[in-house]
């Protein structure tokens, strides 16, 4: 029934609701101080979106020699990397172990995808960080929250069970990545530095496996992976809060027991073993960290999921950054081994070797997602990795060599030292480049494919008396801001960010075409078969391009901002499309709506 108010006597209303939902909300939450800053500066947010412009994309190519510029079908070789899935599923976080992400369905194509829509949508009913990494196995389709875990029917999005954990989380930011699967088995981390596995067909819990402290800022938010009875994953926290160190965890999948720890920075004689001890790493790796009194060895976090290589055994760490994450004079030296990917053996946790992507960082500059492990056109395996610093980087693996490292976002300021007197502006800032999703391959145009945020920081110093008396355990920036939302510094104004969609040739670096976006890129980036690439953006706008030129061939706002999974399947012998929507974060200014799993698909709603 129409009540005949003016428009401005609904916004007067909906705001008066709105202040007294704050009042009694925050008559609740008081004694949880993570939750009143959360509750708060989301309402900020959600106020600040009603004037949100619509997303706006626009395509490059690049000028490149005919021959580079031309889509190639991938050889013989470039298959000889298998993928251990069947083409019908999603059944890991990046599709494969190896992380290619790419899909073999090419029912929705260039021709039709004109006729793409939503099917169905299912609403968590959470305002939470949504960020998981959906998975397709077995027929249905799982997702996760910070405390949930659940199963949906992936053609119709009804809910098979659903699985909720209840525990104080050790951060405000409300983030899970995601699950993974093996044998009949889910599993997950939790907030509170738990390691938790479930029952596929029921959701009923059945072990749970502490690998971290929560107490001084602990987590394990990363989508784990599993291979060979084991299940791989880490704690996150080590660039962010005093004196965590990173630390790799390969648990038993049936018991729960952890079969190896290794840490990704040295171990001393005071940090805590929680399972035996993988082989210690190089003796050397001690001499580049050389750090003043007061500030002990802290970094090289894994707050994303790894990749593994099934031939050859060995797994592929991506590692944080070092901490105080903008102090670097405070702890002079290389900082092994953050900063990079750690290559592990699978099976004992030993190193094998590394590869220091970024250099002497002081801008908080992850290696933050999982690489991509790829046969190329060229014949070549190659591992690409884009970390936070702006760059995507290939390396031969059959020589350990860089191949390249191009350039995919704004870069500004990026020698330039901080200080304490003048505050720095540079790009990409503390929440730009590349985040928690990574490289995509695509073998018939020999594509790499990484989705960027352009979005740039300003730093001024703490004085180094500030740095060491912070007790361990505190958030530990080196950032002399008084804002606690500037902890990491402080960014750009909304209306300044974007985005960028690349696709780079996979054996030269050379990008073929850029798409630019108003809104960053932070979803999983998913080719197919059908000549296209998926992904979505921070306004919740769900789009489709061609893998061969980057022209927009559809386009849709169906939900919150896309900062989880984007994956494709097929169900009842029709392609699906599943997308995480409705990310909402104190760190990223989008609008505030509840979390929900939607379903594309060609034809109408069910």
């Amino acid at each position: 029934m129409a009540l005949g108010f003016s428009n401005k006597t609904q916004l007067v209303i909906i705001a008066g609701v709105l202040v007294m939902t704050a009042v009694a909300t925050a008559a609740t939450l008081w004694i949880d101080q993570h939750s009143l800053a959360r509750f708060a500066v989301l309402t900020i947010y959600y106020f600040r979106s009603w004037s949100a412009p619509a997303g706006v994309t626009s395509t490059e190519l690049a000028g490149l020699s005919a021959e580079a510029a031309t889509p190639v079908r991938a050889s013989a070789s470039a298959s000889a990397l298998p993928l251990p899935s069947a083409a019908d599923e999603w059944p890991s976080y990046n599709k494969t172990l190896t992380s290619q992400r790419y899909s073999p369905l090419g029912q929705i194509n260039k021709s039709n995808v004109g006729s793409l829509d939503v099917l169905c949508t299912y609403d968590t009913k959470q305002f939470t960080s949504l960020q998981t990494g959906l998975i397709m196995v077995n027929g249905a389709l799982i997702g996760t929250t910070e405390h949930d875990i659940f199963s949906l029917d992936p053609a119709k999005c009804k809910e098979n069970w659903r699985t909720s954990e209840r525990y104080k989380a050790a951060s405000p930011l409300a983030v899970n990545r995601g699950a993974a699967y093996l044998d009949g088995r889910l599993f997950r981390g939790t907030q509170d530095g738990r390691v938790l596995a479930y029952d596929f067909s029921s959701g009923r819990r059945l072990w749970s496996t502490t690998i971290a402290n929560p107490e001084i800022g602990e987590t394990v938010p990363a989508a784990p992976i599993a291979w060979n009875g084991l299940v791989f994953v880490g704690n996150a926290g080590g660039g962010a809060y005093k004196g965590v160190k990173g630390r790799i965890y390969a648990l038993d999948a049936r018991s729960g027991d952890i079969v190896w720890e290794a840490y990704s920075v040295p171990k001393t004689d005071d940090d805590l073993s929680r399972g035996p001890s993988a082989p210690p790493l190089p003796a050397a790796a001690a001499g580049t960290w050389r750090n003043r009194p007061g500030v002990p060895i802290t970094g090289g976090a894994t707050w994303t999921s790894y990749s593994l290589d099934p031939d050859s055994g060995l797994l592929y760490v991506p590692t944080g950054n070092p901490g105080p994450a903008f102090a670097s004079g405070v702890r002079e030296g290389e900082n092994l081994y953050t900063g990079s990917v750690l290559v592990l053996d699978a099976l004992s946790g030993a190193y094998r070797k590394h590869f220091k992507i970024v250099a002497r960082d002081w801008h908080d500059w992850d290696v933050s997602a999982a690489p991509s492990i790829v046969m190329t056109a060229g014949d070549r395996k190659v591992l690409s990795v884009a970390p936070k610093d702006g760059y995507l980087y290939g390396l031969d693996l059959a020589t350990d060599k860089l191949l390249y490292r191009t350039a995919v976002t704004t870069i500004e300021n990026a020698d330039v030292p901080f200080s304490a007197q003048n505050p720095t502006r540079f790009c990409p800032g503390t929440t730009g480049g590349a985040e928690w999703n990574g490289p995509a391959y695509d073998p018939p145009t020999n594509s790499i494919f990484i989705g960027e945020v352009d979005w740039c920081t300003t730093v001024a110093l703490q004085a180094y008396d500030e740095i060491a008396q912070a007790p361990v355990g505190r958030l530990w920036s080196g950032s002399a801001s008084l804002n606690p939302l500037h902890v990491f510094g402080s960014p750009d104004p909304r209306a300044t960010w974007g985005g960028w969609l690349y696709a780079v040739d996979a054996d030269t670096g050379m990008w073929k075409w850029r798409l630019k976006s108003n809104y960053p890129i932070l979803s999983g980036i998913t080719p197919t078969a059908g000549g296209i690439v998926l992904f979505g953006d921070m306004s919740g706008n769900f789009y489709v391009a061609d893998s061969g030129n980057g022209e927009r061939l559809w386009g849709q706002k169906i939900g919150g901002a896309v900062g989880g999974g984007v994956i494709t399947y097929t169900v009842e012998g029709n392609q699906r499309i599943a997308v995480a929507t409705g990310f909402t974060s104190v760190l990223w200014p989008t609008e505030v709506v509840t979390a929900k799993i939607v379903v594309l698909g060609l034809g109408g709603r069910l």
